[in-house]
């Protein structure tokens, strides 16, 4: 899959990243989601936050999702991490950090995070602006405030 491939696909891999945001909203947690691609399409790692349940606050859906992908040979510039809220700046670090080529995010509506630094810095961010994904992140940021506020480091 490469980004010039249609956003329906990008839409297909969300459903993925997507399904761990509510996986992670179920288990009381901040409803981020992610998923580490190879470029065909191929399912490398998924995860979700899980700072509430192990009560580690660098457990992000990013970092999840690319520790369960373990090492992959051959380098990240050519995987796609996809996520259901743009990378905070933890996470847009960890992307940067291991040069994982393209970002699809779900949403940046409720928090734009670090997508515009990725892209000054030559990576490919498709923000899909999911209906679905802004709806759950936003009824989350209103009912769960402060845990949001702990989530980005405002609390």
């Amino acid at each position: 899959m490469s980004t010039g491939e249609p956003l329906t696909l990008y839409s297909d891999i969300l459903d993925t990243a997507y399904a761990e945001a509510i996986t992670g909203l179920a288990e009381g947690g901040v409803p981020v989601g992610a998923a580490l691609f190879s470029s065909t399409g191929r399912l490398l790692g998924r995860g979700h936050n899980r700072r509430v349940q192990e009560n580690d606050p660098s457990i992000h859906g990013e970092t999840d999702a690319f520790r369960k992908a373990g090492r992959v040979a051959g380098g990240y510039r050519d995987k796609i991490m996809v996520t259901t809220l743009a990378p905070c700046w933890f996470c847009s670090g960890l992307i940067r950090q291991f040069n994982i080529g393209t970002v699809v995010v779900g949403e940046s509506v409720n928090f734009a995070g670090g997508i515009d630094w990725l892209r000054e810095n030559g990576f490919d961010v498709i923000d899909l602006r999911s209906e679905k994904c802004i709806e759950m992140m936003r009824n989350f940021i209103r009912d769960k405030p402060q845990l949001w506020d702990e989530d980005i480091g405002q609390g």
